[in-house]
């Protein structure tokens, strides 16, 4: 919502009132929308004229317009002497500047260099274009326009398209702290993510028992079939629209103690840029062999979001488990079939197995642009055959083998 800040003065303050226009750009996601209008008029005749602004999607890797534009009588001002100021709210009461213009003089920011400049479609356009769309952009912006004496703001919020993962480390379940679990999700490929981003994941069938952060501090945790153990059968206790109970819901811990308090997290990642696969060489190797299969092929073991990501967006499906890089065990099912772990589709997880001793294939991750160097399809082995005995082979001796 538009806030609006008084002018100095008195009486003729209306005569050279502006405001500031947000639009949501006409999206999949939007069409069909009903629009919201509210105008607002002055006794000068002046008008302000302000759309509900929604939110905008996006994806990773994507180009984005962050939609403001802003309106008052060019009689009483010129659009040269007009500030425009983008910012990221990071709290309630942070915020991270993202990209200044006054006249000709326009500059971004930090990670916003580069990606960020105006869209500059006539007088009165404010809207900030993105691109290269990273998981870190995720948020709410404001965009405040300033002249002389008078400014005005409103707020865009980005949304990503993507998919909520809960997460745990090798070392077991509640384990992390809040800056702990910002850090697994970053290097599993992912941000911690937001309570609206939970809540639709709970909407869309998430299910999982385990209290895990999320990106405003707080614990939280999604149950579509309610049982005893997660949260009881009925009785408040959730986010959802049945409040939680019999219906099932989002549990909320509140906001937890970040340093001293340990628990899951709850991970999101978006698009992914590159491609995931699954590897399986003439035989399953230990973890230690994953990363040699891998770079055989051109790439590198998948993280556990990239995996995830892959399930979601590009529909991956196999039944069959492999190594990831944190050294845990998984595989993506889209259609579920009784042989492959229930009848729900998901990312099966076998937990963190014995790395040495236990043999599994391997998911890889190629970036987009690097060649395959095998295409007939070679993985990592040993010549001249001969089973797995206990770890006791040196994968220094390993020979590219056909897979």
């Amino acid at each position: 919502m538009v806030r609006a800040r008084a002018a100095l003065g008195a009486g003729a303050l209306w005569a050279a009132a502006w405001g500031l226009l947000l639009f949501s750009a006409p999206s999949g996601a939007q069409r069909g929308r009903k629009k919201v209008v509210h105008v607002l008029e002055g006794e000068s005749g002046s008008v302000v004229v302000q759309t509900a602004p929604g939110q905008v999607v996006s994806h990773r890797g994507g180009t984005i317009v962050l939609p403001c534009r802003y309106h008052y009588e060019a009689a009483a001002h010129g659009h040269d002497g007009v500030r425009l100021k983008w910012t990221k709210v990071v709290d309630p009461l942070a915020f991270t500047d993202v990209f200044v213009a006054l006249g000709p003089q326009h500059r971004a920011f930090g990670s916003y260099r580069g990606r960020a400049e105006l869209q500059d479609d006539g007088p009165g356009d404010a809207s900030l274009v993105l691109r290269n769309v990273t998981l870190q952009d995720y948020g709410r912006y404001e965009c405040e326009v300033t002249n002389e004496l008078e400014d005005d703001a409103g707020m865009v919020k980005l949304d990503l398209e993507g998919v909520v993962f809960p997460y745990h480390p090798r070392g077991g379940r509640y384990k992390l702290t809040f800056l702990e679990a910002q850090r697994a999700c970053a290097e599993q490929d992912g941000i911690l993510a937001s309570a609206e981003q939970l809540h639709a994941a709970w909407r869309d069938g998430l299910d999982w028992c385990n209290a895990g952060w999320l990106r405003d501090g707080s614990v939280q945790y999604p149950v579509s079939r309610p049982r005893e153990p997660c949260g009881g059968l009925g009785g408040p206790g959730g986010a959802g629209p049945e409040g939680g109970g019999a219906h099932g819901g989002v549990r909320n811990y509140g906001y937890r103690h970040n340093a001293g308090e340990r628990y899951d997290a709850f991970c999101f990642t978006s698009n992914l840029p590159g491609r995931v696969f699954f590897l399986k060489p003439l035989r399953p190797v230990p973890f230690a062999g994953a990363a040699r299969a891998c770079a055989a092929r051109g790439a590198a073991v998948a993280k556990v979001g990239q995996l995830f990501a892959a399930w979601k967006l590009q529909l991956l499906d196999r039944c069959t488990a492999g190594w990831l890089a944190d050294g845990s065990a998984r595989y993506p099912i889209v259609n579920p079939r009784a042989r492959c772990g229930g009848l729900r589709p998901g990312v099966r997880s076998l937990g963190f197995p014995d790395a040495s001793r236990r043999l599994f294939g391997v998911y890889c991750y190629r970036a987009p642009g690097a060649p395959d160097p095998a295409p007939g399809g070679w993985g990592w082995g040993w010549a001249g055959g001969g089973g797995w005995a206990g770890g006791a082979r040196d994968p220094g001796a390993w020979t590219p083998l056909r897979v």
